[in-house]
């Protein structure tokens, strides 16, 4: 009998875990971490961060679920990273706020995003070169722009999420700059699209309700535009990055060992066998 539902994906998630110990040493640490701060939020009432948690946990399992599904094996290398990422980011970024406490840390995880997703789609492209299904052979110039893409595609739609959520749900996910000097066409006194350029800029004072308030911020407050450059920039470097790594792993089939910790492994069909057999074997 087929097992299906969520419950038996994850079930089975676990099983695979216990085959890799490094891995499954970070995830039962994360997860203990996790764990100890959804209660922590439990007491302090904050419900929202005990639901960021909870996604935490089921994010935890995504790469696993993947890779039972998909008849892949992960690199430890690789999933260890996508752990510390998703904690890095849910965890530590959200709910421990180093998003504003570390000015750098939504820059890290940004350009780490922009490696991580270029190895995944590079991995997605290898997979179909390697299948002998497919009659034609992929060069490794073109895997690695497809990979390129596919990371830079992932980083813009991120970037819409946020936006989104800005719009709809005020999260201020594109976080705001402070800018001493502007240009806008808005203020052309003519209606035109001549810029008008401030200067020296040193506060803002909004009217909200009939009240002047003056945000006292040192400057111009630039509402997510300039975050959001930032953060395709970034991704768009660690894309690059690994695009060439691939290249170079593909031109010379698998001899560098860098690329190779982060470039999943399609399972041959004895393969296959073998993991339903040690499945099995734990079952009973």
């Amino acid at each position: 009998m087929k097992k299906k539902g969520l419950r038996a994906a994850f079930r089975s998630a676990h099983k695979t875990l216990k085959q890799k110990p490094k891995v499954s040493a970070v995830y039962l640490v994360l997860r203990l971490s996790v764990l100890l701060v959804m209660v922590a939020q439990f007491f302090n009432g904050n419900f929202q961060n005990m639901f960021l948690c909870g996604l935490t946990l089921v994010l935890f399992l995504l790469p696993t679920i993947f890779e039972r599904r998909l008849q892949v094996d992960l690199p430890d290398t690789l999933e260890i990273i996508i752990l510390l990422f998703i904690f890095a980011a849910e965890i530590l970024g959200e709910i421990r706020a180093y998003y504003t406490t570390y000015q750098g840390w939504d820059t890290m995880l940004h350009t780490l995003n922009g490696f991580l997703c270029a190895a995944i789609g590079f991995s997605l492209v290898d997979m179909l070169n390697r299948e002998d299904k497919f009659s034609m052979e992929l060069s490794p110039a073109f895997m690695a722009i497809v990979a390129f893409c596919f990371s830079m595609t992932i980083g813009v739609m991120w970037e819409f999420f946020e936006c989104i959520m800005d719009c709809f749900f005020l999260l201020d996910m594109q976080k705001d700059t402070v800018l001493n000097q502007f240009s806008t066409v808005m203020m052309d006194p003519a209606g035109g699209n001549y810029p008008v350029i401030f200067k020296d800029v040193t506060d803002v004072i909004i009217v909200s309700g009939g009240e002047e308030i003056a945000l006292g911020l040192g400057g111009y407050l630039d509402i997510g535009n300039l975050d959001t450059m930032k953060d395709l920039f970034v991704n768009f470097v660690g894309a690059v990055v690994f695009s060439f790594v691939g290249y170079f792993y593909v031109k010379n089939r698998g001899s560098g060992r860098f690329a190779g910790r982060f470039i999943p492994y399609v399972l041959s069909r004895m393969e296959q066998e073998e993991e339903k057999q040690k499945e099995n074997v734990s079952e009973e």
